[in-house]
């Protein structure tokens, strides 16, 4: 008979079940033991101290560092602890802007609930606020230091899940920060937007920039059309802001909200979910026949498009060319409102409530504007949709639910499951199964794609052909794929990336969550409204059919091509005049620019910077040519590329640069 472990927690034995640190076991216990720094999806930091217990015969232990052993006894709640739970809290509240009532995160902060559940009245340490400047250059997300706990949370997560290290610490001792690379701004480094940093940010160091004032602006201009689409992921969240379940659909009364709030006409992005099916997957029957540009990446995400395209640009072209959803639906709408109701575009005011933050970057990107009019004109996240809610003083709970207006608010279940990692997916196989094989099925489940492991595999035999497909989330994950794709380990026809970890389900503009079972709950949510549909395939959506009739022409045509398709490029990491390397006080110097972006670094840009800056010392140059690393060319496919003077070198090497130094001077 095997003997029961267990560790005794405050008098009570608590099984030991596979628990990794003593953390997990206290909240097993049903003890909400306080921490900043501790995360499940992330690596152990312990940084913050909040979680430190007694071990008997150890003393003082931190929770989330600490794997438990049988038989150990822990107290959380001694009178040392408390003490010193009040000490940490009260010098970050010392080191912190207690502009709390104007603060984003107002009501959803650990450090106000800390100070709270603590019983702290008086901050007895003096202030020690620097007041740095606030950074919102970034269309997607505000950046306030001023509030930084220095927990690091956002620089783990940044790194660990989605790889790009956009943020990380600097200096050191009391001048400790929290900050993008070089001292710039989030809107000038390699920052994808997609906000998991300001997910995990226990204060309001890192929040979405909000535009709801702006929108109250539109509404209240008589002069306006505006409409509101809402992605699929936001009905299965909104509820938790209000008392309800996470994935509890609450779309009719969010319809019924809107509407109160002036939006005259509400839509569904799900409909454009389900267009995007049809294009994308006759875009994918196209290359699977002509057999190029396999695997095709899907292409709805935006953090992941910007992330392809400043870290693998020789992959764009097999992105899928379909726009997202929300751009769809941004520019057919205006197109076909604007020819119904002869408002002119720019009167019609397309307003997107998403899942995620990064939409509000894409929607600025110029591809998406005609003749400076864009698209859609702003994006709002749950999180500010329900702010929107409160300020109207509307009771949600006791909203009665309204349906959505025709014909963008029709939809089937494929274009609701697109919010869960694995939705497109299976989402494109209905449409594509039954375009390869000419045969209608009565089955449109495919539950090999489900799931909510950050990267799975699956395959699946049309017509004697197998197909293999990769359903991705996190970008880290996706790295990791596209290397193995590279090298040859791994080969796919089809490949789903989503940067948020499940989806949109987990997207930052979600509400705040740090327990990883809601993103499940959200994406079961999604699955049951498809269930729940009479209509689970893109093609049998019959308004969508009409659209392409009247209005788009056939599938794939000039027209559709023309609103529902775009075109990536490469796209600096960071935007900035360059780092110079050595300086020249020589007004006649020769100005020397190597591009560092990642496509030359890998081609070996670093060994000729260093063949170039050996070559300077030992012909004694240094007073007359200045070499400078830049971050991108965008030539990505034809590096190394180097600058002599204003003229721009293609493959370059080490004796071309020479040669065109030697003739400069």
């Amino acid at each position: 008979m095997i003997e029961a472990r267990y560790v005794n927690i405050d008098n009570k034995q608590v099984p030991i079940e596979g628990e990794h640190n003593l953390l997990e076991l206290v909240r097993k216990a049903n003890i909400d033991l306080p921490t900043f720094c501790y995360h499940s999806e992330l690596s152990v930091y312990g940084s913050c101290r909040l979680c430190m217990v007694e071990v008997e015969g150890r003393g003082l232990q931190p929770a989330c560092s600490t794997p438990p052993e049988n038989r150990m006894v822990v107290r959380t709640n001694t009178e040392q602890i408390r003490s010193m739970r009040k000490i940490i809290v009260e010098l970050l509240l010392a080191n912190h802007d207690q502009a709390c009532p104007t603060c984003p995160k107002n009501n959803h902060c650990q450090l106000q609930s800390l100070a709270s559940k603590l019983g702290i009245k008086k901050v007895r340490f003096k202030s020690t606020l620097r007041n740095e400047p606030v950074d919102t250059s970034s269309f997607s997300l505000v950046r306030d230091p001023n509030k930084c706990v220095l927990c690091g949370d956002c620089v783990r997560v940044c790194s660990e899940i989605q790889s790009v290290g956009a943020i990380d610490f600097a200096w050191r001792g009391s001048k400790s920060a929290v900050m993008p690379c070089f001292g710039k701004n989030l809107g000038s480094v390699e920052c994808v937007y997609c906000g998991q940093c300001s997910r995990v940010c226990p204060t309001g160091a890192l929040t979405p920039k909000s535009e709801v004032e702006d929108v109250w602006k539109q509404l209240d201009n008589p002069g306006r059309m505006v409409v509101a689409q809402i992605a699929p992921a936001v009905r299965v969240a909104v509820g938790e802001m209000f008392g309800l379940e996470p994935g509890a659909t609450s779309t009719g009364q969010i319809v019924s909200a809107l509407r109160a709030m002036g939006f005259d006409k509400v839509y569904d992005t799900s409909f454009t979910a389900d267009l995007t099916v049809i294009e994308e997957g006759h875009e994918f029957i196209e290359r699977i026949n002509k057999g190029e540009k396999i695997p095709q990446f899907t292409s709805c995400c935006p953090a992941w498009v910007k992330f392809a395209e400043q870290y693998y640009p020789e992959l764009l072209g097999n992105l899928s060319s379909c726009r997202s959803p929300q751009q769809m639906f941004g520019a057919l709408s205006k197109e076909m409102l604007s020819a119904q109701s002869g408002v002119k575009r720019e009167d019609i005011i397309v307003v997107s409530i998403m899942p995620c933050t990064a939409k509000k970057f894409e929607a600025r990107r110029p591809e998406f504007e005609r003749e400076g009019i864009r698209d859609v004109d702003y994006v709002i996240t749950t999180q500010e949709l329900c702010r929107m809610i409160e300020e109207s003083g509307l009771r949600f709970d006791a909203l009665e639910p309204e349906s959505f207006d025709l014909p963008f608010g029709f939809k089937t279940g494929a274009g609701v499951i697109f919010g869960a990692s694995g939705g497109v997916s299976e989402a494109v196989l209905r449409f594509v199964g039954e375009r390869i094989t000419g045969v209608k099925s009565d089955n449109y489940e495919f539950n090999m794609v489900r799931g909510d492991g950050g990267l799975r595999q699956a395959s699946l035999t049309l017509n004697g052909r197998e197909f293999k497909l990769a359903i991705v989330s996190g970008l880290k994950n996706a790295r990791e794929l596209i290397e193995k794709i590279k090298s040859g380990a791994a080969s796919y026809d089809f490949v789903e990336v989503m940067a948020c970890p499940g989806g949109c389900v987990g997207g930052a503009g979600q509400p705040v969550y740090r327990d990883p079972h809601v993103k499940k709950m959200r994406a079961r949510g999604l699955y049951d409204n498809d269930k729940m549909l009479q209509l689970h395939k893109s093609q049998d959506n019959p308004y969508l059919a009409e659209v392409y009739k009247n209005f788009l022409g056939e599938i794939g045509s000039s027209r559709a091509h023309g609103l529902l398709h775009t075109h990536y490029k490469t796209r600096k990491r960071i935007f900035d005049e360059g780092v110079t390397i050595n300086e020249s006080a020589c007004e006649a110097k020769v100005e020397v620019d190597v591009c560092f972006g990642t496509g030359c670094f890998l081609k070996g840009a670093q060994g000729l910077l260093r063949s170039l800056l050996e070559y300077i010392i030992k012909n004694d140059l240094g007073d007359k040519v200045e070499v400078k690393a830049s971050f991108c060319f965008e030539r990505c496919d034809r590096g190394p590329v180097v600058k002599v003077g204003g003229e721009t070198i293609e493959h370059c090497t080490f004796e071309k640069v020479r040669e065109r130094v030697e003739k400069a001077l």
